[in-house]
């Protein structure tokens, strides 16, 4: 993953398929956790499939970037495979979507 600093307080992520997704999910979430002060998207445009390993990682990363640090976390580009995944397990409602990445970042910097 290339995990980019777009702005002063916003990372983008590029995530892939395993074993890259765990690697990177698990560096992201020290980050931002040795600096609460980022919110973070999340490219999926590369990722084809998500395990029960993965669905964790992204639970335990939301609930350190969201509830935690208080800040916003965007899932974008997610492949109608991966969203099977989302939709099946619920999450869906848990996290944050949209289409690209340009409207994610766009979303995390105009939310209120």
């Amino acid at each position: 993953m290339t995990v980019q600093s777009w702005s002063e307080n916003i990372l983008l992520g590029d995530l892939q398929d395993d074993p890259a997704f765990s690697d990177d999910l698990a560096a992201l979430g020290e980050q931002v956790e040795a600096d609460p002060n980022h919110d973070v998207v999340l490219n999926f445009s590369q990722v084809t499939y998500l395990n029960s390993s993965n669905i964790a990682r992204l639970l335990k990363l939301r609930k350190t970037v969201c509830v935690s640090n208080r800040r916003k976390l965007k899932l974008c580009g997610v492949s109608t495979h991966v969203w099977g995944v989302f939709l099946v397990t619920g999450l869906e409602k848990v996290f944050d979507f949209t289409d690209d990445v340009a409207l994610g970042l766009a979303s995390v910097q105009i939310d209120v």
